[in-house]
């Protein structure tokens, strides 16, 4: 299984990576298609080739086929969201709020999927890229569709760890040549 290659390439130092990654897939109550989609985006959002490879045919087992490309899409589009949005956040001037964005994201607007998880998969690339407002605007929709704080908390819990995972074994890779 790849879940478990992935705990056992890390180092000892990172045992509490090790349980975390076992902990927040292998005992998530999360229904499969929000808890495997959001490892699927969180691991294409992590951009560790290592970690992508490991958990990406785990996630096509489990996810329809329809799931599986929405949260591929998810982590593409927000790739972009989050860093138009960060970036809009962060500059000085308020008028760059005013513009009209220009970006196709139409997607958004019919995923594929039930609304809830691709929210919920968008929620999770947003905290591994750090954009606030998206972080913001994905939690209200969550929170108004009825998910309470503990579940929508699950979403950046997952990323958190398989974005430390990724960065450690990627620095690993990096140290070991």
């Amino acid at each position: 299984m790849a879940l478990d290659d992935l705990k056992s390439a890390l180092p000892d130092y990172a045992k509490d990576l090790r349980l975390n990654l076992g902990s927040v897939i292998g005992n998530s109550e999360l229904p499969q298609q929000r808890l495997w989609g959001t490892v699927l985006a969180c691991a294409i959002a992590s951009r560790s080739a290592t970690v992508l490879r490991e958990l990406a045919p785990e996630a096509k087992s489990r996810l329809s086929a329809e799931a599986y490309t929405a949260a591929k899409t998810a982590a593409a589009m927000m790739a972009m969201n989050n860093v138009f949005y960060r970036t809009r956040h962060l500059l000085s001037d308020p008028e760059y709020g005013s513009l009209r964005a220009g970006l196709r994201m139409n997607v958004i607007g019919n995923p594929g999927v039930e609304r809830v998880d691709f929210e919920f998969w968008s929620l999770a690339v947003s905290a591994v890229n750090g954009c606030g407002l998206c972080l913001d605007a994905h939690e209200r929709v969550l929170r108004k569709a009825g998910l309470d704080r503990e579940a929508v908390q699950e979403a950046f819990k997952i990323a958190s760890v398989i974005q430390a995972v990724g960065t450690t074994l990627d620095a690993e890779a990096v140290l070991a040549e």
